[in-house]
């Protein structure tokens, strides 16, 4: 099969959808492999790391769109990487549809077969090419919160540790999962006074358990956020339903009850944002101000770190994709079904019921979309 390695032009992404080892495995195993020039260049992977490892370099990205009959990517595909796309083609990136019903419209009319990274599931339940990029953002989160709290950026000037004699900074992380867990755990090393909100006992439980006290942990409800809002330096959202669109859990009317200056970073923005006031950014233009409170919502947030990023996302979906080479992505579906359940839209019908709920569209089911 022929695979296809564009290079990300969302703003500021600097990652890259196939690592050089990625291409070595896959032109081992008798794949042709299309890279076009300087798509690894941010993540310091150069064009002669490719040619070593047996690929092909293309000079533009209407090259490796027209050739390629399995795309590999980092972010969703773009209007202009969307208007490339053909029938009979597949794409293998993170979509993210639920917030965005443009893309979805686009890739419906482009007959292409999109499976999407953030919907692959695993035995255990978990999503493994989404949790790479979790683990990334949350750890990501307290540092670049951090840095908003900053007086010079808007902030409040606190010091997230704090001092000796001064008090350490509130941080709130709403959501316990991998990106509220890294989060939590990066916040309390750095100091701060951490509490974790999730409605799992379980896994609140877990989290007592595994972290021995380095964090407080609470059940979530709107009663509980509101009474920590008012406290609050910094409130991480971390929330997600796979393939979903994010609950709104902080109102516009909310931000009146914390203190001017404080924080608040949307992990969720992907899907939508979990805070009424959330909008994307980029990393040019990361924070923005609404009544008196910053807020950090960049869509991409794993691209400030594109070489961790790139290795860890290589390593989770490597297996995936020399699956769809090898066995095109119906076989390998019909194998795997939590490959199956990133299957998000075949020729030009939904297959995801989260986005179908989202955006109103009527969904077939996967397992007939493998007959068609």
């Amino acid at each position: 099969m022929k695979i296809g390695c564009p290079k990300e032009i969302k703003p500021q992404e600097y990652r890259v959808g196939l690592t050089p080892h990625a291409a070595r495995e896959a032109v081992g195993q008798g794949h042709a492999v299309i890279v076009e020039a300087g798509a690894g260049a941010g993540a310091g992977f150069a064009d002669a790391d490719y040619l070593a490892a047996g690929a092909r370099i293309a000079a533009t990205a209407e090259e490796v769109f027209a050739e390629a009959e399995l795309i590999v990517k980092v972010k969703e595909p773009q209007a202009v990487e969307r208007a490339r796309l053909r029938a009979g083609q597949v794409l293998f990136t993170y979509l993210h549809l639920a917030p965005d019903p443009e893309q979805t419209r686009d890739l419906l009319a482009s007959g292409v077969t999109a499976i999407a990274y953030e919907t692959v599931t695993d035995a255990q339940g978990g999503l493994p090419l989404l949790a790479p990029m979790s683990e990334v953002a949350g750890r990501l989160a307290p540092q670049v919160g951090a840095w908003a709290l900053q007086k010079a950026n808007g902030g409040r000037g606190v010091l997230l540790g704090g001092v000796p004699g001064v008090a350490a900074a509130r941080v709130v992380v709403v959501g316990g999962g991998v990106v509220g867990t890294h989060a939590a755990r990066v916040a309390a090393g750095m100091g701060a006074h951490v509490t974790v909100l999730d409605r799992s006992l379980p896994r609140l439980r877990h989290l007592d358990e595994l972290f021995a006290g380095n964090f407080r942990t609470r059940h979530a409800s709107a009663g509980a956020l509101a009474e920590l809002l008012p406290e609050a330096d910094m409130v991480i959202g971390a929330v997600l339903i796979p393939g979903a669109a994010a609950p709104r859990l902080v109102s516009r009317a909310q931000l009146a009850e914390m203190k001017p200056g404080a924080v608040l970073v949307d992990v969720a923005i992907d899907q939508g944002g979990c805070f009424e006031t959330s909008r994307p950014t980029t990393h040019e233009a990361p924070i923005y101000e609404v009544d008196g409170i910053l807020h950090y919502c960049v869509a991409n947030m794993p691209g400030a770190v594109p070489r961790t990023s790139t290795l860890a996302l290589g390593n989770a979906t490597m297996p995936f994709l020399l699956a769809l080479a090898g066995k095109g992505w119906r076989r390998a579906c019909e194998e795997d079904p939590h490959l199956l359940a990133g299957l998000n839209i075949h020729a030009g019908q939904l297959t995801n019921s989260a986005v179908g709920r989202a955006l109103g569209i009527d969904v077939l089911s996967p397992d007939l979309a493998l007959t068609r």
